[in-house]
């Protein structure tokens, strides 16, 4: 068996990948945009925040000054107020999944104006 001999003004294979347009891979800009914006992830923090500290607030605030010491209530305020938070963060949702959509719509009617 015969092995190839590199002479010295080749490449090798290494050295080839290196260069841009070797391969596909290397002729491509990398994308270093975060996968999710960072408004995204201030309301994603915000609403989790909120969903720990408005449920267990309300509940301490209306145990012993509005339900005069009846828990039974308290919990069922603090439950309602879980769901509220959780109501505000699906509409928040819905509204900026909507604006998405409308921006996408804007630009693709500027392109067919073109």
């Amino acid at each position: 068996m015969s092995s190839r001999r590199i002479i010295s003004s080749e490449k090798t294979i290494l050295e080839k990948d290196d260069a841009v347009g070797a391969s596909p891979a290397a002729s491509q800009q990398s994308n270093i945009a975060p996968a999710v914006p960072a408004d995204v992830i201030i309301k994603l923090l915000a609403f989790t925040f909120a969903m720990i500290i408005i449920p267990i607030g309300s509940y301490f605030a209306s145990v012993n000054t509005i339900f005069k010491g009846n828990s039974t209530f308290a919990g069922a305020l603090a439950a309602v107020m879980a769901n509220a938070v959780l109501i505000g963060y699906v509409i928040v949702a819905m509204r900026e999944d909507q604006s998405d959509r409308e921006a996408q719509g804007k630009k693709t009617d500027t392109k067919k104006d073109r």
